[in-house]
């Protein structure tokens, strides 16, 4: 970042790059209160401060955890206190990490039920299937 810049602040597309988002996403994370409102310029554009960046990487950084928008909000607003946001953050990880552990559980089922499925298909003698359906009907129906 150039003194320039720091003097003046990031605009909308030097923090998109600064962070890897679209600049879509840096205006969608300032209506969702996500990031606060910066500063304009006195043309009108955005001009965000230093911490923007911090705040950014914090909301990837969530969000690779499988947080939700909410939740990172949440987090957020207490980090903003001054308040460590540890506690809520553990309470928050710790029910993610139950629905990730249902979904492992679901996509196992689902590939036994999938590897299943594969290891029935007959590939040696397989007539054209019936309407509908994948196979042809075993019985001849």
């Amino acid at each position: 970042m150039s003194s320039t810049t720091t003097a003046r602040g990031l605009r909308v597309s030097e923090l998109a790059s600064a962070v890897g988002v679209a600049p879509d996403t840096i205006r969608y994370y300032e209506r969702a209160g996500l990031l606060p409102a910066p500063d304009r310029t006195p043309s009108g554009y955005r001009a965000y401060g230093s911490g923007a960046v911090d705040r950014l990487r914090f909301i990837q950084g969530a969000q690779r955890l499988g947080l939700r928008l909410r939740d990172i909000a949440d987090l957020l607003a207490i980090r903003d206190t001054g308040v460590c946001p540890c506690e809520p953050a553990e309470q928050l990880l710790g029910r993610r990490l139950t629905e990730l552990d249902a979904e492992l559980a679901r996509l196992a089922t689902l590939r036994q039920e999938m590897a299943a499925m594969l290891a029935s298909l007959t590939a040696d003698q397989c007539p054209p299937p019936s309407p509908g359906t994948w196979c042809p009907d075993p019985e001849g129906r």
